[in-house]
């Protein structure tokens, strides 16, 4: 068997392959995406921002070279795409450091019905008493992170945020929406962030189209 890469460039879009088995859902999807990256209360080159962080989550290369490239139409420079990224692997880290709060409960043998509890956010000192060093570095990496250089304070809160929905993690949902919200981002801000995210985690599935087309044509 050819060692044949499953991430090629394809010369030709497979959209109309997949599409043809159900156009209305197509049709509904480009629909949401593209009312999401209109101008609104967030810029295209915000939204731009928050699509390549997103991007660089969920892994999508396809997603990655499309935004970057709209990104850049947008006037997004390379200091401040290499900026977002940053964030968006701060927020994963982010997300898998608090889960540590479900690893004490476990270890402490706590055997409590509810998950993310608000009030266990007040325990995460006791990861420090565990592991001061680790601890210090973990924090001193995020607010490295989201400290404003060539990207503003409340633009990485944004992407921050919209990137924490795309982790699944509650504590960091409710930490970055607290900054963003204390940053003077406004709700409607916010809502479009999220919404930024949510079409760049579906489009990063439809973009796989290509694999699934690919397979069926082989024999």
């Amino acid at each position: 068997m050819p060692n044949e890469s499953l991430y090629i460039r394809r010369s030709r879009s497979y959209s109309a392959d997949f599409a043809a088995a159900n156009p209305e859902a197509f049709k509904a999807f480009g629909a949401f995406n593209a009312a999401v990256f209109a101008d609104r209360e967030l810029s295209l080159r915000v939204k731009e921002l928050i699509a390549v962080a997103v991007a660089h989550i969920t892994g999508c290369p396809y997603c990655i070279e499309a935004h970057v490239r709209k990104a850049k139409a947008a006037g997004v420079d390379a200091a401040e795409l290499f900026e977002a990224s940053a964030v968006a692997a701060a927020v994963s880290a982010h997300s898998s450091f608090y889960n540590g709060l479900h690893a004490l409960n476990a270890y402490e043998d706590s055997r409590r019905e509810e998950l993310y509890i608000r009030a266990d956010l007040e325990r995460i000192g006791r990861l420090e008493d565990e592991a001061p060093e680790a601890y210090t570095a973990f924090f001193e990496y995020v607010e490295g992170a989201l400290r404003p250089v060539r990207l503003t304070l409340k633009e990485k809160l944004l992407i921050a945020a919209a990137s924490a929905h795309v982790t699944g993690s509650a504590y960091s949902i409710e930490i970055f929406a607290a900054r963003l919200r204390d940053a003077g981002a406004s709700l409607a801000e916010a809502a479009e962030a999220v919404l930024s995210a949510t079409a760049l985690a579906a489009g990063g599935v439809l973009a796989h189209r290509v694999h699934t087309i690919a397979a069926y044509g082989r024999e």
